[in-house]
């Protein structure tokens, strides 16, 4: 269980790692308010009041991080040594990511694929649900979650990366 139920509010410098990342970074403290379990501290941060985004809280040596792409940067006018408002609060939701109607559909019209997806780690249904739901086409959507369906049905319920890739570059009939 959390150790924090209220939003955290504080500030944080936008920084340019070395490998050209951007960061947030806070003090421990900050990460372990959030903390679930030995490895988790997911959160659903706002920045500037304005973009909100669920997202974890990255350990880094004696601190934690969020990491913030070019899009999120570009969107509210952030670059390196920017100070940013954020407000933490933590994520109570079932996957830590908006789970997209569509898949949410052919999860519920197939009882053994739904099976195998829940049998995945959290971290591996986020990214089959950002990789599906960052789609914007809705029949393409679709399409997305029966071949990852199939996929593990195919598979023992594993994920072969590098087949599930080539089946997910196939072109729809």
């Amino acid at each position: 269980m959390s150790k924090s139920q209220k939003p955290t509010n504080l500030k944080a410098t936008l920084t340019k790692s070395k490998s050209g990342w951007y960061f947030l970074r806070f003090p421990a403290e900050v990460g372990l308010r959030f903390q679930t379990d030995a490895r988790t501290r997911r959160v659903v941060c706002t920045l500037n009041g304005k973009h909100t985004f669920q997202c974890a809280l990255l350990p880094n040596k004696d601190e934690f991080c969020i990491g913030l792409n070019k899009a999120i940067r570009e969107k509210l006018g952030l670059e390196d040594g920017t100070v940013v408002r954020v407000k933490l609060e933590h994520d109570n939701s079932k996957y830590g990511a908006p789970m997209p109607a569509e898949l949410k559909e052919v999860l519920r019209q197939d009882r053994e694929g739904d099976r195998l997806f829940h049998k995945l780690t959290a971290g591996k249904q986020r990214s089959l649900i950002y990789m599906i739901g960052s789609v914007k086409n809705i029949d393409r959507r679709i399409h997305l979650g029966l071949i990852v369906l199939e996929h593990l049905k195919e598979n023992d319920g594993k994920i072969i990366d590098a087949k599930l890739y080539e089946e997910l570059k196939r072109p729809a009939y």
